[in-house]
């Protein structure tokens, strides 16, 4: 009986949230509202796309608590910043988008395995992180 009390259970693995069937429904919900608020804001609909970005923020933080989001979740949310970005870029809200790049560079920087896709989109934000700094010391 001292015996079995001492004995230690160690708790059951944390699950991998990505294998949950809400996960990838929520990854392509992501990615569909991405393509909308992408289409609004090429069409000269801006407040249509902020609403659409707006929406999928909570969707990608959900996302994101995985332990190690999938490729597709991580590309998912970077389109949404890379979006969001763009936007607040136009707007002269130079800060607010350089913070958005930022996690972008981060997010693709750090990326395992790296691919042609995440040097890409590192790039991507890199060059945004640029123009950004062009125009804050104008």
């Amino acid at each position: 009986m001292i015996l079995a009390a001492c004995e230690s259970t160690a708790p059951p693995p944390p699950r991998d949230a990505t294998k949950e069937a809400w996960y990838g429904a929520a990854v392509e919900e992501l990615t569909a509202l991405n393509r909308d608020a992408e289409t609004a804001f090429a069409s000269g609909k801006p407040d249509q796309a902020a609403a659409l970005i707006e929406k999928g923020q909570p969707v990608m933080a959900r996302i994101l608590t995985a332990a190690q989001p999938t490729l597709a979740a991580a590309i998912a949310a970077s389109d949404l910043d890379q979006l969001y970005g763009r936007m607040l870029l136009q707007n002269r809200h130079y800060g607010w988008a350089r913070l958005l790049f930022q996690k972008n560079l981060a997010r693709w920087k750090h990326w395992q395995p790296p691919t042609a896709d995440s040097a890409r989109r590192l790039q991507q934000a890199e060059d945004a992180i640029a123009e950004c700094d062009r125009h804050i010391v104008e």
